[in-house]
């Protein structure tokens, strides 16, 4: 009995002298301390007082203690959506032109977020183990760039609908087809005045489309070249063979084509609708 009574006083000085505390998690000083703190007191308490109780840790906050939840359990807000159906503009010529370099659009660009858009769209996000919404969000337009190159000018506008040059000076008289090279377009001009403008493809690197100031001199609806035997349907001649006129490779290929020497068009209604205004003896301008 007396070793067991000697043992519960060596044990309760013990506990006083070690007494510790636990911090919280993160409770320890901004050093980095360990959390566990060990008080020692500098002095016994004197005979016949009591001894202070050793200090508490305060009960952590609840929240600061609960569980994470699980990543399949947070909230995140939906795809940014960067182009959808019916967006028109530059942007979208962007996009459709990424989407022809790795071969999910063929068509275009044309500057509208079509049907034919969301499909390529929807493939492209289906071989990437993406929602296939059709609608272009932030991953996806993502990924899009990191596999393809920033698109040039021709790029864009490869089946035409690029904006009109200013017209050359030569062209603010009389009636004038006014041909731009710089921008590939041609304006039907009245006395200064622009009655209708559309994107024009010239002659290839050996074949040339020739500047300077011209006359259609010849019209032929139905032409067929005796040369290269293509058709030429609204054929309006202004230089030896060369002529304004319908091209069919032209709708079908862009710019990826090239000419003989001709103005193509690849608008088939526009340039009916030139043909029937345009009269033999009318200015031809054709500049860069």
């Amino acid at each position: 009995m007396k070793v067991s009574g000697y043992s519960g006083v060596l044990a309760a000085v013990l506990a006083v002298l070690c007494g510790c505390t636990v911090q919280p998690a993160g409770g320890g000083d901004a050093k980095g301390h360990s959390p566990v703190h060990i008080d020692l007191p500098h002095s016994p308490a004197p005979a016949g007082t009591t001894s202070a109780p050793a200090s508490t840790a305060p009960d952590p906050d609840p929240a600061s203690t609960a569980p994470a939840p699980a990543p399949s359990a947070v909230e995140t807000d939906p795809p940014h959506i960067v182009f959808t159906r019916g967006d028109t503009g530059t942007g979208v010529r962007g996009l459709q032109a990424r989407l022809r370099q790795v071969a999910w659009l063929f068509d275009g660009p044309t500057g509208t977020y079509d049907d034919l858009t969301a499909q390529a769209v929807r493939g492209f996000q289906g071989k990437r183990g993406l929602p296939q919404t059709g609608e272009t969000d932030a991953v996806t337009w993502r990924r899009l760039v990191r596999m393809t190159h920033r698109p040039g000018k021709w790029e864009l506008y490869l089946m035409g609908g690029q904006p009109a040059a200013a017209p050359d000076p030569r062209c603010l008289t009389g009636r004038v087809l006014c041909i731009s090279k710089t921008s590939r377009t041609l304006r039907w001009m009245i006395d200064g005045r622009t009655v209708s403008k559309m994107s024009v493809r010239f002659g290839a690197q050996y074949t040339p489309t020739r500047e300077g100031v011209f006359h259609v001199y010849w019209k032929s609806r139905h032409h067929v070249s005796t040369l290269y035997h293509s058709s030429m349907p609204y054929a309006m001649f202004f230089s030896g063979g060369q002529a304004v006129h319908y091209s069919y490779d032209f709708a079908a290929r862009g710019y990826a084509g090239g000419s003989h020497g001709c103005v193509n068009v690849r608008d088939e209604a526009a340039v009916a609708d030139l043909f029937a205004q345009v009269r033999s003896g009318d200015k031809v301008v054709v500049s860069w």
